[in-house]
């Protein structure tokens, strides 16, 4: 890999590792829906101008089907719900469990798209689900607030992944034809749209939102959807899938810096433990760290 790419490789792991702060920050004064709706809706909104003024067609009539289900897969839901977990447990977990991504992967590529389970890659689906089993009952720390508020929030995180998951196999079965610049735009900005009436409902009194608040939930949108989908098609076109893949592994070493510095969480010993199986679960499943035959 070239070190342009090694170096995007590190920025998007930092870029997608702040995301769960920035969740952390804004869901407690924004709430869940209206967080996820900024997320999507402002870069949506930006990034359809830019095609607006680069005069580039985004095939609206033809692909508005596509863009609509990857949005709503890919962003609305996933977005959702790890904001509304956002609110329980610490950005360190959620980062942890998104890492279960390529195991989802891997499942819908054999049910959608036909592709084998080697064992290798069932070993690290077993592997990621005892750990998130580990993390859910153990490495929370919750607390006082009971085991069930524990484990629901862990449980929202790992639908996210599962949103993930089936939004990949979708694009690769049925819509691999749209350019990713295209995709990740107009996906964005359906997404906005399908949590806007959400978001309005239930959105705080315009008043009592702060500037900073908006500025946040600004940076926070343009910095973790727009530009960091930008590199990370960037990687996938420069260094391959599995460069592009590995960003997974590097995001929870970033949520943990940003979590540390910015709001002194820590984790229990067993959350450890339970990242490990994640992590090495994703490693079979992505093939990072395997030996290539010759």
């Amino acid at each position: 890999m070239k070190l342009v790419d090694v170096a995007l490789l590190f920025l998007l792991a930092a870029i997608w590792g702040a995301s769960f702060l920035f969740m952390r920050i804004l869901a407690p004064l924004l709430g869940a829906f209206p967080t996820a709706c900024a997320r999507t809706l402002v870069a949506g909104l930006v990034m359809v101008a830019i095609f607006a003024v680069m005069r580039k067609q985004l095939n609206w009539k033809r692909d508005f089907r596509h863009y609509l289900v990857v949005g709503v897969l890919n962003s609305a839901i996933p977005f959702f719900l790890f904001t509304w977990a956002a609110l329980r447990v610490s950005a360190s977990v959620e980062s942890i469990v998104n890492a279960l991504t390529p195991l989802w992967g891997a499942v819908f590529g054999a049910l959608i798209l036909g592709e084998a389970l080697t064992p290798r890659k069932l070993g690290g689906i077993g592997l990621g689900v005892a750990g998130v089993v580990i993390i859910a009952l153990f490495g929370t720390g919750a607390g006082s607030a009971g085991l069930g508020a524990e484990i629901l929030p862990v449980l929202a995180c790992v639908a996210a992944t599962l949103c993930y998951g089936l939004s990949g196999a979708y694009i690769r079965r049925w819509a691999k034809g749209i350019p990713s610049a295209a995709m990740t735009a107009a996906s964005l900005f359906c997404a906005g749209i399908v949590l806007l009436p959400a978001a309005a409902l239930t959105a705080p009194p315009l008043a009592s939102i702060a500037a900073s608040t908006v500025f946040l939930a600004v940076v926070f949108s343009l910095l973790c959807s727009a530009l960091a989908y930008l590199i990370y098609f960037r990687l996938m076109a420069d260094a391959g899938l599995t460069a592009a893949l590995s960003v997974t592994l590097l995001i929870p070493v970033f949520a943990f810096l940003w979590s540390w510095l910015f709001l002194g969480e820590t984790l229990r010993p067993l959350a450890f433990v339970g990242a490990a199986g994640v992590l090495g679960g994703t490693m079979m499943i992505t093939g990072v760290g395997a030996k290539k035959r010759v």
